[in-house]
């Protein structure tokens, strides 16, 4: 952990939960770094305060979390939080961690619903690999099925405090999110949950959601090794999915135009993922490309995948009819691996697709 001080030189910009700054830094070449603030767990600085620095990611030059974080401020403590219910404490065992109420725990008023819940209902259960599927997720679903709840259930594979996403706060503001569930390590969600089986189950009976999302928080980790990936978990999801009755939908992880070849068409991410460490049926929704060579590929690619799979994977055709016009609606920008829309559709396109699929299917016993 690299520690930096400086004073704040202006607020950047707000959404729920975080506050990003400019702070120039004391004794150090930079001039000034961009910083965030979690309101939750700092209050919310002021300009020409002075203040302590978790600049490790940022000076590293890492990709998502490449930016300084607040961790104290020495000459103003935040207010203590509103006594309440809840013990469950997450980023346990660190100097930050979160005692916060569960929806699974015994001081939740849900606590009884969730002591006899066994079972989702078959509602389907959308699971990706990369967090930037999430806006396209939704986008599929309401193209489908306008007035769908959709719970988000971010696991811990990422980011944990979820207003790190500016994305979150955006299609909870526009209405296309029910709900927020963070589940295992991750926090700061509308509900907390223990458990990713509890987070799904929560989305059922607590949220009422008839579709389920279930993505890690901003910040992929990758190895370039076969297994050394977050995403990996995405095959765990889809386990705790059947376990509880679910119907699980696996949203392929595609590009057109990433540089890397192992994450051309489908990436080798998802043919890890739900190739190898899948046990347990699940949906694969695809649908045609605009650019015919790579939907060809990714067509082979899947076939490959369906007939080598550890589990019995049924590939869904999902028409483009709407997709991209639905993706273009969406309130939140959509950006993965720093690439957009119109630099590359595929990866937005297949998760529309598991969304819209998604969307079709729930409601249906």
């Amino acid at each position: 952990m690299q520690w930096r001080a400086g004073t704040i030189l202006e607020e950047l910009r707000r959404w729920p939960g975080a506050v990003e700054y400019t702070v120039a830094l004391e004794g150090d070449e930079a001039p000034s770094v961009r910083a965030l603030a979690y309101t939750a767990m700092v209050g919310e600085p002021r300009v020409r305060e002075r203040v302590l620095l978790n600049a490790s990611a940022l000076l590293k030059g890492l990709g998502t979390g490449g930016l300084a974080f607040v961790v104290a401020r020495p000459e103003q403590l935040p207010p203590d939080p509103p006594d309440g219910p809840g013990h469950i404490v997450k980023a346990r065992y660190t100097p930050m961690q979160q005692v916060l109420l569960a929806v699974d725990e015994q001081d939740s008023p849900h606590h009884g619903d969730l002591t006899v819940a066994e079972d989702l209902g078959g509602m389907p259960v959308v699971v990706a690999d990369l967090h930037s599927a999430l806006p396209a997720v939704l986008a599929g679903i309401r193209l489908t099925r306008p007035d769908a709840r959709v719970a988000y259930v971010m696991t811990d594979g990422g980011a944990l405090p979820s207003a790190f996403s500016r994305a979150v706060a955006g299609l909870a503001a526009a209405g296309w999110l029910s709900a927020t569930i963070t589940v295992g390590q991750a926090f700061g969600g509308d509900h907390e949950a223990v458990t990713t089986h509890t987070g799904l189950l929560a989305a059922r009976h607590v949220v009422a959601a008839d579709v389920a999302v279930v993505v890690q928080g901003p910040g992929n980790v990758g190895t370039g090794t076969r297994w050394g990936y977050s995403g990996v978990a995405c095959a765990d999801v889809l386990h705790a999915a059947e376990v509880l009755g679910g119907r699980g939908i696996a949203s392929l992880r595609v590009s057109g135009a990433d540089p890397r070849e192992r994450h051309r068409g489908i990436s080798h991410h998802s043919r890890t993922a739900y190739g190898r460490a899948l046990l347990t049926p699940a949906d694969v929704p695809v649908t045609a490309l605009p650019d015919a060579a790579l939907d060809a590929l990714v067509r082979e690619q899947l076939a490959d995948l369906v007939a080598d799979a550890r589990a019995r994977l049924t590939p869904v055709e999902v028409s483009p009819g709407g997709l991209l016009e639905a993706l273009a609606d969406s309130p939140v920008g959509l950006s993965t691996m720093g690439r957009d829309l119109a630099e590359d559709p595929a990866p937005f396109l297949e998760a529309a697709a598991a969304g819209s699929h998604a969307a079709a299917i729930s409601g249906r016993p």
